[in-house]
């Protein structure tokens, strides 16, 4: 057991956050593979304490790479070695529950997840204290199980008392305070309360710089976090601003290929798809996947997410034939990474039912998005945002098979739920408005329409501005509808306020924009004004989208 104990020692320490001992850990890994096999096999021999605290370090290091039962394993060892050398509750055989527990959250096992922690929680109590740090460390976990689970609230309630307690203990400006504090934010962030998040982030961004300089790998995540903030309010330009200050810190930082530089690679990606700017998304995401292959292994969650984001870039591309493959190999990862019914894997279920509604081939879509909700129904419950997404989604199919009932229905049980766990305002409930004044607009109820239209209008302006381009969509929709009833000037107006706000916020060639442009060259065509027709057709680059 010699070999075992040295690598363990070794790997104990090493920082995720140094460059030269994340590539020292991936060149080793064949051995730690091996002594670990090892191990496992000689391992009821031995009752050496080293054993116990080697099996703990090597299951940090598989939960690392993604490789959770592997982990587990290792951790359920090294919990039955300190039970019986330390005793149930002392603070070294609660780490190893908190990381048990760690597991289970990544998995998407969240009940299991809370026992755990529930148990190192009452554990820490008795033995440190309420306001030990190491017992806020696991409030703070236990926050992050409701965050994921969509019960916002609670999160907030646990992330406070973290807050509270760290302040105390430790001072407003230390880095785990600061952690709690960029928790916090993002739970706000989920909730669309997008200033909140950003004042927050900023509180947080100001005492990483100063604890712990403007380029540390801790101060670089939250720049990374705010960008997301940006992105998510159709602020692209302030988003990229701050995913290249992150970038150029990480790889100063962390190197090039290490994870977390990958992930900002990643998310700078998405900024780029959002502005419909294909061609360089799919640039970063082959640079993240082909790092993250490297770095993490080509069946790594983290790999398969760069896998699901590239499908999503090929299907608003049109390329479906290259979505459903990357889909499928996403999908074949996530059920032998995580397993069936893992939110993951079920939202590539989710995606690749997208990739079949856009074809038309709605029966293929409509049994993907049943198995998917049922996943997320079981994983998350019935009212967890994600889920009521894909209830959305599935409207969406009704709607396009001319089912408008069955749209509708699916609609208003979207609405309830946001409505509830969003709240009415949410960017995601006005969208769930949005989608049924498209399907009253369908059916030629236009009244019905145009007030939903209003409805989403008004919160879409509140709380992503007028500019964003949920907010246009919106405008366009209702131009539509105008249009239809054959109000040309109010019409006119909103097809020019979305184009020219698109043009500024996507670009004249994002299918957006161009889908604008369709509408307002059919609006001067059917009155008659042939020459303001003629002026924009050469504009057009892109056919008329299914939808907008």
């Amino acid at each position: 057991m010699e070999a075992f104990e040295i690598i363990a020692s070794v790997l104990g320490s090493l920082s995720e956050l140094s460059t030269a001992d994340w590539a020292f850990e991936q060149q080793v890994m064949p051995h730690i593979n091996a002594v670990t096999k090892h191990m496992q096999l000689q391992y009821s021999a031995l009752g050496n304490t080293k054993i116990e605290d080697g099996a703990y370090t090597l299951g940090n290091v598989f939960m690392r790479y993604g490789r959770y039962e592997q982990a587990m394993e290792l951790y359920e060892r090294a919990l039955a070695g300190y039970e019986k050398a330390l005793g149930v509750d002392h603070p070294g055989t609660l780490t190893t529950v908190n990381n048990m527990a760690l597991v289970f959250d990544s998995q998407g096992q969240y009940e299991k997840a809370l026992g755990l922690y529930e148990r190192a929680l009452a554990g820490y109590e008795k033995a440190l204290g309420v306001d030990h740090p190491d017992t806020l460390a696991t409030v703070d976990n236990m926050a992050s199980v409701f965050n994921s689970q969509g019960q916002y609230e609670e999160a907030l309630g646990l992330y406070e008392r973290t807050l509270a307690g760290l302040e105390k203990a430790l001072g407003v400006d230390h880095p785990d305070t600061l952690t709690t504090l960029n928790n916090m934010a993002m739970v706000f962030g989920r909730q669309g309360q997008y200033e909140k998040a950003l004042g927050l982030y900023e509180r947080a961004l100001a005492g990483y710089e100063k604890a712990l300089g403007v380029d540390h790998p801790y101060t670089l995540a939250t720049v990374n976090n705010m960008a997301l903030v940006f992105g998510n309010q159709g602020q692209y330009e302030k988003a990229l601003g701050l995913y290249e200050r992150a970038l150029a810190g990480y790889e100063k930082a962390l190197g090039v290929d290490h994870p977390q530089t990958l992930t900002t690679v990643d998310n700078m990606a998405m900024v780029f798809h959002s502005q419909g700017q294909y061609e360089k998304a799919l640039g970063l995401y082959q640079r993240a996947l082909a790092g993250r292959e490297k770095a993490l292994g080509v069946d790594h969650p983290g790999t398969l997410t760069t896998v699901n984001n590239m499908a999503l870039v090929f299907g608003d591309q049109g390329q479906y034939e290259k979505a459903v493959e990357l889909y499928e190999r996403a999908l074949a990862g996530s059920e032998k990474a995580l397993g069936v019914d893992h939110p993951s894997t079920l939202t590539t279920v989710n995606n690749m039912a997208l990739v079949f509604d856009s074809q038309g081939q709605y029966e293929k879509a409509l049994g993907l998005y049943e198995r998917a909700l049922a996943g997320k129904e079981k994983a998350l419950g019935v009212d967890h945002p994600d889920t009521l997404a894909t209830v959305n989604n599935m409207a969406l199919v009704f709607d396009s098979q001319g089912q408008y009932e069955k749209a509708l229905g699916l609609y208003e049980r979207a609405l309830a739920g946001e409505e509830k766990a969003l709240g009415v305002d949410h960017p995601d409930t006005l969208t769930t408005v949005n989608n049924m004044a498209l399907v009253f607009d369908n059916q030629g109820q236009y009244e019905k329409a145009l007030g939903l239209y209003e409805r989403a209008l008004a919160g879409k302006e509140k709380a992503l501005g007028v500019d964003h381009p949920d907010t246009l969509a919106t405008v366009n929709n209702m131009a539509v509808v105008f249009h239809r009833q054959g109000q040309y000037e109010k019409a006119l107006e909103l097809y020019e306020r979305a184009l020219a706000r698109r043009e500024k916020a996507l670009g004249i060639d994002h299918p957006h924009t161009q889908d604008t442009l369709h509408d307002l060259i059919n609006l001067h065509q059917s009155t008659g004004q042939t020459e303001q027709a003629q002026s924009l057709q050469a504009r057009l680059h892109a056919p008329k989208s299914p939808r907008n």
